[in-house]
């Protein structure tokens, strides 16, 4: 059938099962936006109030639900306002597709209105960019786009199309989808290596990340706890992948891990690295970390493998078929005197925090208590980031929604709507800090517009509060910068964005406010209103060993000991 190159999006769309796209319109897109509203019945357009809130919708959309997002925008500054969300699912191997609109094909290189290479702005930070300057090839691309998306370890894909190609006109042939198989390029000998590192190993410790979630690997990963006898800390990303409540967990490990974590893998003899990339936030120093064990180190990414910490051995596949395999090779192991070690570090170093005063950690206890630990959470970064890590109990995948690798101040709005739109049965809340909260804070107008229900928690200390931390600890409390003591009233930015606000200051005022918000049924902010000098314990320096996690009672012992 004869189509133009803006129905051939649409159908494409359709083909892959796309059943939402988040997006802005502009002039160089107008043909495809054209298209999409009279398709309207089959894929629902969210409006966003920003480009960049478009990006982190799409990209919360396809965590919560392992599906690809899809964010559109029209050239030039619609383009660029994409890019920080893209680079924020290319750090986090989010499978996305962002499709962008350039200005006519004889215009472009010639700094056309509203001009720019958005394919080479992106290069960096996509899995691959196409710019479609031939409409017999556009169907072709978009179907490439999505497989390079989803295949191996996911990621953004950016397609440029110029506008003369959205309105000519080519043959389409619709086409049925086939996801390829998982694709794995280990040997039966790297998995009897493996095998046999587990079977010598006397104090064996799993380290997940999130590569567990996007290969759907939390069973396997539960069943390979259990068969090796052994305990468990996550990444950021992670989180979920693995019961927070298990008595295996040990809590997140570096930078602002647990002792426990820290302390338990700088002992032990074989740490097993599940879908991770040992980040610097992570490892710490790196001549340092893990330097009693042997590393075996398990990752879809063969370019992973050695890049920031040496492996003793390595498999590189998908998790989940690697578990699989390994689960049914290997015995069940006795490691009762390790696991015991392990305990005693968990009751020894347990988190803590003020319990006389409103606090985020408290916040983050009573939305697990009230919401039975099976909200979705998004965050944007900084203190209270840390704080929803740790204090609230993940126990299923894609349950926790964070920037880890960009650290993305301002996606967390965007992402609770894009993961509430897309799993609309789960209670979506987004924690923020009040200076992330200003970044994106817009976006309450798109969910008050489509009445998407989201909780926006904002933890409002009136300062930046993960780098006033730092500046306390190593910068002489010099506050350059840092101090948000202004006039912004963000319940009253709430409810002229058409949503309810509740403002907290009592520890007595939390749950009833949690509440009333979920039984509101429509987008309600809270804002809680917390200390300044709150501060986010354990913490490990930057570049030092984690095995030299401090907290507050060691700062005490440190100043006594002046």
């Amino acid at each position: 059938m004869q189509l133009t190159g803006s129905e051939i999006v649409i159908e494409c769309l359709k083909e892959q099962g796309v059943d939402t796209v988040f997006g802005y319109p502009g002039g160089t897109i107008l043909n495809i936006y054209d298209a999409l509203y009279k398709h309207s019945d089959e894929i629902r357009h969210i409006l966003t109030s920003h480009e960049q809130g478009a990006a982190h919708a799409a990209d919360g959309y396809a965590r919560a639900t392992g599906k690809v997002g899809v964010c559109m925008a029209t050239s030039g500054p619609g383009a660029t306002n994409l890019v920080t969300g893209i680079a924020t699912a290319y750090m986090d191997s989010v499978p996305m597709v962002a499709i962008t609109a350039n200005v006519n094909l004889p215009l472009l290189g010639k700094d056309t209105f509203q001009e720019v290479d958005i394919a080479g702005v992106t290069m960096p930070i996509t899995k691959h960019g196409f710019i479609v300057k031939d409409v017999t090839i556009l169907a072709d691309t978009l179907r490439k786009a999505f497989e390079i998306a989803t295949t191996g370890r996911p990621g953004p894909v950016l397609v440029d199309i110029t506008k003369d190609v959205t309105a000519n006109v080519c043959e389409y042939e619709p086409v049925k989808i086939e996801r390829p198989g998982r694709v794995n390029r280990y040997s039966a000998e790297d998995i009897e290596v493996a095998a046999e590192l587990i079977k010598e190993a006397k104090k064996p410790f799993i380290y997940l990340g999130g590569g567990a979630i996007i290969s759907g690997a939390a069973k396997e990963v539960a069943e390979f706890a259990e068969k090796i006898d052994a305990p468990v800390c996550d990444t950021l990303m992670g989180k979920g992948a693995f019961s927070g409540k298990s008595d295996r967990y040990t809590g997140m490990i570096g930078m602002h891990g647990t002792k426990a974590s820290n302390f338990g893998v700088s002992e032990c003899d074989l740490l097993i690295a599940l879908g991770a990339r040992f980040s610097d936030r992570v490892i710490g120093n790196p001549a340092t970390f893990a330097k009693n064990a042997k590393v075996l180190h398990i990752d879809i990414d063969a370019a992973e493998i050695d890049k920031n910490i040496t492996s003793y051995a390595s498999v590189v596949g998908d998790l989940k078929c690697v578990l699989t395999e390994l689960n049914a090779k290997i015995d069940k192991a006795d490691h009762s005197e390790w696991m015991a070690h392990i305990k005693d570090l968990k009751e020894k170093y347990p988190l803590k925090y003020n319990k006389d005063q409103l606090s985020c950690p408290y916040v983050m206890e009573e939305i697990d208590r009230v919401t039975e630990g099976k909200a979705i959470i998004t965050t944007d970064v900084g203190q209270h980031q840390m704080w929803a890590a740790q204090y609230y109990k993940y126990t299923e995948p894609r349950t926790f929604l964070s920037s880890g690798g960009l650290g993305t101040m301002g996606y967390g709005l965007g992402a609770c709507i894009g993961a509430q739109v897309g799993q609309p049965d789960k209670i979506c809340i987004n924690i923020a800090g009040d200076g992330c909260f200003r970044m994106n804070m817009n976006e309450l107008a798109t969910a008050s517009r489509y009445n998407i229900p989201i909780i926006q928690v904002v933890i409002n200390n009136h300062v930046l509060g993960m780098v006033r931390q730092w500046q306390t600890l190593f910068y002489g409390k010099r506050y350059s910068q840092t101090v948000l003591q202004d006039k912004v009233d963000f319940c009253k930015v709430a409810e002229g964005l058409g949503c309810e606000a509740i403002r907290v200051t009592t520890k007595e005022e939390v749950a009833p406010a949690i509440e009333r918000a979920i039984a509101r049924k429509a987008p309600v902010l809270i804002e809680c209103m917390i200390p300044e000098d709150d501060k986010v314990f354990p913490m490990v320096p930057a570049g030092k060993p984690i095995s030299e996690a401090f907290d507050e009672d060691d700062l005490k012992k440190a100043d006594e000991g002046k």
